[in-house]
This record gives structure tokens, sequence and C-alpha cells, in this order.
């Protein structure tokens, strides 16, 4: 059969708009090498990526298998590129120097038999959509999630609608309700620093983890740890650590001796150093109305802190885990800590809302404490333009109000109630 010229453009178009079919996700994640382009396809080629008006080809990070039925592609972003599309689908281009950052982890919705949270209520039951959502608006120039996305572990319960339909298991459908559909508008808005999390570990969520999220160029197979990386900011080095495999509680001499290889990257930095990982080094717990008290959690951790310190420069720490808002700032030179587990999973307590602020005694230091139980996201504005800027936090709920307003100075953060906890 012969076609004529205008049969040719036609075909040529629909050719076109196949070719643009959106991706089932598309994101911006920031590596050791640079930033990325990553996108999962449902179709037999990776989608076709943009930058700056000229076409670019995608690779395959990794092939669809029976838990990922899908294709996973990728491409590095060259420094200073402006515009980025996958599809058609517009994607934020990194900056060299973001000046506010959104911080949150622990995010997932929790079915692991008996505790079943209401994944189809993202008002009361599982509010990560609306943290995302409250957060885009924000419009900020980075995002750092300190891990935990992979919750859902067992099937829901028969008759259960607080969960009915819900995915489950460590596989494509499950990743995609747990993060990338709850979280797209957030995703468009700002590339993304991801931390590994316990959930992420090898015996849970590993998989999906080294797929998707991976900064390492090559996807692992389990068991696997993820190298530590480092992302410059403009003034400030990230230093993402991978805390999944530290046990909580019981001294064991070899995760002594892993942390403290992953540690050992910070120590070469130049700039002043936020060490981001999943478990806080030290760990509080809040048993009382006004009391918080040190766990003595994450020995492993503190171990290898001890043994090897954190370098010069380290600045501040950043973690998850523990699922509240939680800031300790020592005196004496040891580094403060933020914690921000506050992302949609059960929350360590619902009644315990009320700003708690104080001093205690954590691992044979003086600090000063200042916590709550809510969920919400931080966002970290910077302030001033030098090589030594100062930093303005504010801790956002779900109503948007502002609970906490913290400072990060000269190696000191301080937190105090925002005028949204004495409303």
């Amino acid at each position: 059969m012969r076609l004529t010229a205008a049969a040719i453009l036609i075909a040529l178009g629909l050719a076109g708009q196949a070719q643009a079919k959106p991706p089932l996700a598309a994101w911006v994640q920031m590596t050791g090498a640079g930033a990325q382009v990553r996108a999962v396809a449902a179709g037999k080629a990776c989608p076709r990526l943009r930058l700056d008006g000229r076409p670019r080809a995608m690779s395959l990070r990794a092939g669809p298998d029976e838990a990922f039925d899908i294709r996973i592609c990728v491409a590095t972003l060259p420094a200073g590129a402006k515009r980025v599309s996958v599809a058609g689908e517009p994607l934020p281009a990194p900056k060299a120097r973001p000046r506010r950052l959104v911080i949150f982890g622990d995010t997932g919705c929790r079915l692991k038999s008996p505790v079943v949270q209401d994944c189809n209520d993202p008002v009361a039951g599982w509010p990560f959509a609306r943290v995302a959502a409250l957060a885009a608006a924000r419009k900020p120039d980075l995002v750092i999630h300190v891990g935990d996305y992979y919750y859902r572990e067992t099937a829901c319960p028969p008759g259960d609608a607080a969960c009915a339909g819900s995915p489950h298991g460590d596989k494509w459908p499950t990743w995609k309700a747990e993060l990338f559909d709850p979280a797209a508008g957030l995703l468009k808005a700002a590339p993304w620093v991801f931390t590994r999390g316990n959930h992420e570990d090898c015996n849970r969520g590993g998989r999906g983890w080294f797929r998707l999220l991976d900064a390492d160029a090559k996807v692992r197979e389990c068991p696997a740890q993820s190298d530590t990386f480092m992302v410059d900011i403009g003034g400030v080095t990230l230093g993402v650590v991978d805390s999944a495999d530290s046990d909580d509680v019981r001294p064991q001499p070899e995760q002594v001796e892993a942390f403290g290889n992953n540690l050992a990257p910070l120590e070469a930095a130049k700039t002043p150093v936020w060490l981001i990982t999943h478990r806080p080094i030290w760990e509080i717990f809040r048993t009382g109305p006004q009391v918080f008290t040190d766990s003595g959690g994450n020995v492993n951790e503190r171990e290898a802190v001890k043994a090897r310190g954190l370098g010069e420069t380290t600045e501040l720490i950043v973690a998850g885990h523990l699922h509240t808002f939680y800031s300790l700032d020592f005196a004496g030179g040891r580094r403060p800590q933020l914690v921000v587990g506050t992302g949609g999973d059960v929350l360590d307590s619902s009644k315990a809302q009320a700003v708690v602020q104080g001093t205690i005694s954590v691992d044979g230091a003086q600090a000063a404490v200042f916590g709550m139980d809510r969920f919400g996201y931080f966002v970290f504005d910077r302030v001033g333009n030098g090589s030594a800027d100062d930093w303005a936090g504010a801790f956002h709920d779900l109503t948007d109000a502002v609970i906490a307003s913290c400072a990060l100075h000269a190696g000191r953060l301080t937190c105090a109630e925002g005028q949204g906890a004495k409303e």
C-alpha cells in the first residue's frame, strides 16, 4: 500500500503522541555523581527526555520482572541544566545553591498485623498526601526524605474498610501507593535526596529501594548496603549515610565498624556537613507529659561516633526513624541533631502533641531538647549569601501552622514554640 505525504505526516504525528505517553512516575534526585532524572515506564521503551529544548535518550536502570513489571529509566543531568521534561511533563531542575529545603521522613502507611493504619483516609488516617501537598505549596528548592517509605508489608485484613484494596509486599503497586502517588506534586516541585530507612532493609523493602531510589549507578542485589554519598548545595555538603542495618539496642562490633566506615567520607569535606541518615545517633523518648529521657538507643552508631568522630566540619545531624519531632542542642562541641519522622506513618504517641522543652542528659552530655508528636514537615530557609550561612527553620503541622521555630547558627540548633503552638 502506498501512503500519501499527508498520511505519512499523520502517522508520524500519532507515533510522536504515543512516544510522549506520560511515564507512571518521574522525578529528579541528587546523587554523589550529580543530579539524575529517573522515570518509571510501563511500555517497552524508556520515555524521551528533553534538556533545555533538546531531546536526549534515557537508559534502562532496571527491566521488568514479576514484582516490578515496569521499566526504570535514568539519565544524568549536566550541571547548569535549566529546563527538564520527560514525555512532555516538566520536572524541576536542580539549583546550585538551594535556599529552601523541606525535610521529613517515615511516610508510608503501616500494614503489618496487628497494626492497621487507615490507608484509605488521607485526612485523619494516613496524611502523607496532605503533608506532601502542603510542602509543595512552600515551593522548596530541595526535598530531603530521611527514610522509611515502605510499610505495607502484609495484606489488609478481610473486611477492613480502613485499608481495603491496598497493595502490599515489596513490588511496584505498593511503592506507587506508598510514595509516588501521594507525593506526585512534591516530586514535580523540587529535586529530592533519598535516604535509606530500616523499612528498606533487605528483609522488607530492599528490592524496591535498590531498583527505584538508591543513588548508586547500578542496581544492587540484596544483601547490600547503600554507599555514603555527598551532595554539594552551596556552602553546605549533605553527607547521606546508610544506617538501615544498625541495631538499635544490641551492641554488635561489626555494625560499629560498618557505620564508622560509612562516616569516613564526611571527613574529607571542605564545607560544613549535614549528616543525613535514618536512625538518630542520639535517641530519646517522651516518658511523661513534660519529660524526655535518653533511651540509650542506637548503641552501634553511638559507639562508632565515639571511636571515629564525625569530622571537623560536621555541623548538624538530620534523621527520622522515631515518629516524632525533636531537636537536641548540646553544649561543649557535640553536634546538634534534628529528627523529623512525622511524614504520615503512625506517630509514637497520638496524645503527645503538646510541646515539651527542657534540658536532659543524653549519652553523658547535657542537651536542650524541644519536641512534640505531630504530623507535618520541616522547612529550612537559608539566611545570608556568604560561605557560612545561617538557617531558619519552621515545623508545620497538618493545619500548616508553625509549631516550632528553629535557628541553626555557628553549630548550634535552637528551637522554640512557634505561633501556631500558642493558639
